[in-house]
């Protein structure tokens, strides 16, 4: 319905663009980078087994994942899950995401207050992405603006989610920063280099996630507005 509207591209382009050039970013620094190899010789795998110990998160168990940058932690089953390319490799980029990750279990075990709101976040964020477009389709079809409306409300639930989600994943790489120097899997110079820009192309990605998000539910609030004038 609305991906046909001059008004929703409007909108939307800008974010198109943004999270175009941020995924590109994000591959380019994670290819250059995965063809330095760090200092320490350690893989991804290896580097998390380190910090799993100096963390004392002797419960975290350490799992594949199939894909690329598909890296992620699942506090569910207190596992971290590494990608062939992340675990299996000695690279700055490899021992930078394994850390980053391990940074989310790290606020997992210490009960991190941001993490436990973007965590409370997720059924809301579940049911709203689907029932929120649906309750703005029907208010507007029989005109009932206030229906229209609460769609805006349940649907900005995606837009909070995508707010919490940035402290999270900024402390998770100053985690995995500090980590990463202290035990010295990182040593040099140009390794500290490639790891802050692994890593702040990754941060860049949810900033861009955030800006999409409050730029769709713009075009909604628009859209209703809009509706409501006429």
């Amino acid at each position: 319905m609305f991906l046909f509207d001059p008004a929703y591209l409007i909108f939307m382009i800008p974010a198109f663009v943004l999270m175009g050039i941020t995924s590109w970013y994000v591959r380019h620094a994670y290819n250059k980078w995965s063809k330095v190899r760090a200092s320490s010789g350690l893989t991804g795998h290896q580097a998390a087994q380190r910090l799993i110990s100096t963390g004392n998160l002797y419960g975290l168990q350490i799992q594949g994942t199939a894909g690329q940058l598909s890296d992620h932690y699942d506090p569910r089953n207190n596992s971290l899950f590494l990608s062939p390319g992340v675990a299996n490799s000695p690279s700055v980029a490899a021992v930078a995401i394994a850390a980053h990750e391990l940074g989310h279990a790290l606020q997992d075990a210490e009960e991190y207050f941001p993490m436990k709101i973007r965590s409370a976040l997720v059924p809301a964020v579940n049911i709203g992405s689907n029932l929120g477009w649906f309750l703005i389709i029907i208010g507007l079809v029989l005109n009932w603006t206030s229906l229209a409306w609460l769609g805006v409300f349940v649907f900005a639930g995606g837009a909070l989610f995508a707010l919490a989600t940035l402290p999270v994943e900024f402390n998770a790489s100053a985690r995995a920063k500090e980590l990463l120097y202290a035990t010295g899997i990182i040593q040099t110079e140009e390794e500290r280099r490639g790891v802050n820009q692994v890593l702040n192309a990754a941060a860049l990605t949810y900033v861009a996630g955030l800006i999409t998000a409050v730029l769709q539910l713009l075009y909604y609030v628009f859209l209703v507005g809009g509706r409501r004038r006429d």
